[in-house]
């Protein structure tokens, strides 16, 4: 396999000083020798600066700053990029093993595909050893997608062509943008995908979309938004299938 494919990958970061060392090191352990690390910091106010003072060597482009969001903060790291492809790493996520990139590069190599995906670990935020769920997801169909099903976003990696040509984050929407974007490229617009059947990312369990009730609620409220932004036919029964779909993932044990 080449090395020829610049990787962009972009971590986003907000008071995250228990767990962005981490990150920072599963990026730079992976080898594969061709990625471009890209970190964008909402101007944390713990002790994530100082911390990443120690590991500057590991970043090729850094900046901390406030931003309008999660989503905002994505699309400043796609922006700043120089990459073939794109992947993002949030600051409690962290790559399943040191060849994740390597496989991706090859998949795409081989494939010509312009996005991918795979599946994704949740592990207890305190020990990341322990497994909470596991998120397998399987291969795509539009069908599926009409059924509540929707892929890891964490894994999902995408030619920087295409958001180019598609468009980036759709920052009106605070915790449904990456299904928004999922829908819009997969299901809207018919790009190529293909599916890894492997884990590719270990995620803390805990993220916005999940942190309360509120929260939930309105991201259940933006999902349906999601449909209605991209001019698709909403299935009738999304808003319960959607979250159904979760259930199974407290119950599939991963084979490590």
């Amino acid at each position: 396999m080449g090395d020829h494919l610049k990787i962009s990958v972009i971590t986003v970061a907000l008071n995250s000083q228990s767990t962005i060392k981490h990150t920072v090191d599963s990026v730079s352990s992976q080898d594969y020798p061709n990625i471009e690390y890209i970190l964008i910091d909402g101007a944390s106010k713990d002790w994530t600066l100082d911390v990443l003072s120690y590991c500057k060597d590991k970043i090729d482009y850094f900046v901390s700053e406030k931003d309008h969001g999660i989503y905002d903060a994505m699309n400043k790291g796609i922006r700043a990029s120089s990459g073939d492809i794109i992947g993002i790493l949030n600051s409690d996520d962290f790559y399943f093993n040191d060849k994740v990139i390597s496989n991706v590069v090859k998949v795409f190599e081989d494939t010509n595909c312009d996005c991918l995906y795979g599946d994704l670990l949740y592990v207890n935020k305190g020990d990341a050893r322990k497994t909470v769920r596991y998120w397998k997801s399987g291969m795509f169909s539009p069908l599926k997608l009409r059924r509540g099903w929707m892929l890891p976003h964490p894994t999902f990696f995408v030619k920087k062509e295409i958001y180019e040509k598609y468009g980036l984050y759709n920052t009106t929407l605070r915790t449904a943008a990456d299904y928004e974007m999922i829908l819009r490229l997969l299901h809207k617009d018919d790009i190529s995908v293909e599916y890894i059947p492997d884990i590719l990312i270990k995620m803390r369990i805990g993220g916005e979309s999940n942190s309360s009730f509120f929260n939930r609620l309105r991201g259940n409220n933006e999902d349906n938004m999601a449909w209605d932004i991209n001019n698709l036919r909403k299935p009738r029964f999304i808003r319960f299938l959607k979250p159904l779909r979760k259930v199974q993932q407290f119950f599939l044990k991963p084979k490590i």
